[in-house]
């Protein structure tokens, strides 16, 4: 046991460490290409937020772990609301300008819906993780098309702050191909260790996804939230949350359902998705505006937060403390 956690624990570090050198050098790297930083915010930098999530979920549909993938999917999302954006507007309120984040909002919540109405047979497979695929390959296009007529937005001069601009190209691919790898042998360590603790503990690998490794890949996501809110970049704060869950639902979702399709936990259904949805609307509804600027102030961080502390209680109090 003492072997599996240390796993988990050496895992999670790594992962988080190559995480973020992935992202510097792809958008190092991105931007010496000449690709603009509107496009390298929404593409380069969102989907490389999700590249824990997106390995960890490879590793464990190809180990035979499906639930494990799932729960990793579901579970960042709730944290990424509820822990991040919580704990983020608890130290600084956030206020949004952006007219791309208000267009990506009801996208948010159109593709929760969607995900919820795949999932409601119980089962996640071939023609579900197809639909998903689909729907992230428009998504990318989508945001393509935006960051090419977007770039008077504010959060374009946000983007462009945040973007390394004088790593070398030898650096950049450096940087790119040692996080890769390293993002590959980390996840795989952390699912080994994960689906061995939930073998020792009698839990499904769902609540260990749900639960030590949401969480563990949702770390970068809070702290480029809260380092951007304090430079007055919440836009970006929030985006990085939005784009982390659109990609979680579409494409890290979408692998179990086409590398190992099957049924999973029904607790999922009655229990994590309502959550999740639940989270998703209340974000739209504080952050869309409704004809003014939207925002999340410190007492809805805190019932954002509270939501999160009450669902992980949930968890260990029905799951883990019975055994």
């Amino acid at each position: 046991m003492l072997l599996y956690s240390l796993s988990i624990l050496l895992g999670l570090v790594v992962l988080v460490w190559s995480a973020d050198r992935f992202i510097s050098g792809a958008a190092a790297l991105a931007d010496n290409l000449g690709v603009s930083p509107m496009l390298i915010g929404l593409t380069v930098v969102g989907f490389g937020t999700s590249a824990p999530e997106v390995l960890v979920s490879v590793m464990a549909a190809v180990n035979g772990n499906p639930g494990l993938a799932i729960g990793n999917a579901v579970g960042s999302n709730i944290a990424n609301i509820g822990l991040i954006l919580g704990v983020t507007a608890l130290v600084i309120p956030l206020s949004v300008h952006s007219s791309v984040l208000k267009r990506e909002y009801p996208i948010l919540l159109g593709v929760t819906v969607i995900c919820i109405l795949l999932m409601l047979d119980g089962e996640l497979g071939l023609l579900d993780g197809g639909i998903l695929l689909v729907l992230l390959v428009g998504v990318f296009g989508w945001m393509i098309y935006t960051a090419k007529t977007g770039e008077a937005d504010p959060i374009a001069g946000e983007y462009d702050a945040e973007i390394p601009h004088d790593v070398p190209t030898r650096k950049a691919l450096m940087l790119l191909t040692g996080g890769l790898v390293l993002l590959l042998i980390s996840s795989r360590v952390l699912v080994w260790g994960a689906t061995n603790v939930a073998v020792e503990l009698g839990v499904s690998d769902v609540v260990i996804g749900l639960t030590i490794v949401a969480i563990g890949t949702s770390l970068p996501e809070l702290a480029a939230s809260i380092t951007s809110a304090m430079k007055g970049e919440d836009d970006i704060a929030i985006g990085n949350v939005i784009g982390s869950n659109l990609y979680n639902m579409l494409a890290v979702l979408s692998i179990p359902g086409l590398v190992a399709p099957g049924a999973f936990s029904p607790f999922v259904l009655t229990r994590d998705l309502p959550v999740m949805f639940g989270l998703t609307l209340f974000l739209f509804l504080m952050g869309y505006g409704f004809g003014k600027p939207g925002r999340i102030n410190r007492i809805e961080g805190l019932g954002l937060l509270l939501c999160f502390i009450g669902y992980q209680s949930w968890l260990f109090y029905s799951v883990v403390l019975p055994l």
